[in-house]
């Protein structure tokens, strides 16, 4: 991690006072919207809309929201977009010189939203996430930064550990929290919107990643405070969280890893896949894993389409990418058992090692 970035400070920096555009995809948040809003409107920053999109929720949040704060703006989707296209529709109409994309079942810290501003004004164009504690226990860390293992595998550093103030320092990461993440109009101009195909998981590394190839960084916030639910409200650990997590993971390998790359890590790729799926079966997931891999094998069209876009848009090559990229999965205890985490680590530790000296 860079060390030599000056950690911001809001008070320090005379900035403007641009327009910033929050965006809330609800889907039957229930209360846990109008909190989010709430706690938004308490914010120390004034300069701001209010954008929430609402997936075709039935449980009338997106309308009880709007009638206890009329100044929203809200879209009603036609249909559940998913993740991805329904925070596209919030950032097509979004107004502002700058965008937030929220979750509905954080509440927000004062100051974290000066504290993004001052970290993109100080430190240049990118993609920035603040540190998320969890709202139930302040003390539990849930995100100090999102990492990316070489096999394309997101996880977010230190989630579930205890804050014990080792994470204080503002630095770059692999990929910024779809939790919260803050950037700019042009930024999100410069290189599109969310991958609509993903729907949800991993929307945010893909992002990221993609914006990665482009030179685009992104950045942890430690001074800006967002506090969320261990696990959030939507999906969880279902089935098809598993199954959208193993697709989106190889669709941005195929999509992001140029090919020379990608034949180069065909072997290791092969054994990742072998241990997946015996991970699935274990976990009773084996048709979840299939499902996802006939998917992918339907879209090879899609997938080439946008790997082509990618490669024209490259400007950082692969070799410099995966440096900054992790060996290990670091995944909370209550999702997978640590034995069954420290084994599956031990096993691409190594193979990490060795594909990282053939590439």
């Amino acid at each position: 991690m860079s060390k030599d970035i000056e950690k911001p400070s809001f008070e320090k920096t005379n900035v403007m006072n641009p327009l910033i555009s929050i965006i809330i995809l609800n889907y039957n948040a229930g209360d846990l919207l109008i909190n989010c809003v709430d706690s938004i409107k308490k914010s120390n920053y004034k300069n701001l809309e209010i954008i929430v999109a609402d997936n075709t929720s039935n449980d009338e949040s997106h309308k009880k929201c709007k009638e206890k704060f009329p100044d929203i703006k809200l879209i009603e989707n036609s249909e559940n977009l998913g993740y991805c296209e329904g925070n596209n529709v919030g950032i097509r109409v979004a107004k502002g010189e700058y965008i937030v994309i929220l979750n509905p079942d954080t509440i927000v810290h004062s100051k974290w939203l000066d504290e993004l501003l001052s970290a993109y004004i100080k430190n240049g164009e990118g993609f920035y996430q603040p540190k998320f504690l969890a709202s139930t226990d302040h003390s539990m860390l849930l995100s100090t930064g999102n990492m990316i293992q070489i096999f394309g595998f997101g996880y977010s550093r230190s989630k579930g550990d205890i804050d014990k103030g080792e994470f204080e320092k503002f630095e770059r990461v692999n990929f910024a929290s779809g939790t919260c993440i803050f950037t700019s109009k042009k930024i999100i101009e410069e290189i599109g919107l969310f991958e609509s195909f993903l729907f949800a998981f991993h929307d945010d590394l893909e992002l990221c990643w993609r914006g990665a190839l482009m030179g685009i960084k992104s950045f942890y916030v430690p001074a800006s405070i967002v506090y969320h639910p261990i696990e959030g409200y939507s999906f969880r650990w279902s089935p098809l969280k598993f199954k959208l997590l193993e697709r989106n993971r190889k669709y941005c390998l195929l999509t992001l890893y140029s090919r020379s790359t990608l034949y180069k890590m065909i072997p290791a790729l092969f054994l990742v896949d072998i241990a997946v799926l015996f991970f699935y079966i274990s976990k009773g997931l084996g048709r979840m894993k299939i499902s996802a891999d006939i998917e992918i094998l339907k879209n090879l069209k899609k997938i080439n389409e946008k790997y082509k876009k990618n490669q024209k848009i490259r400007k950082i090559n692969d070799s410099e990418l995966i440096n900054q990229f992790k060996n290990e999965v670091i995944v909370p205890q209550w999702v997978i058992k640590d034995k069954t985490n420290s084994l599956f680590n031990k096993f691409l530790i190594i193979l990490s090692k060795i594909t990282r000296i053939i590439l």
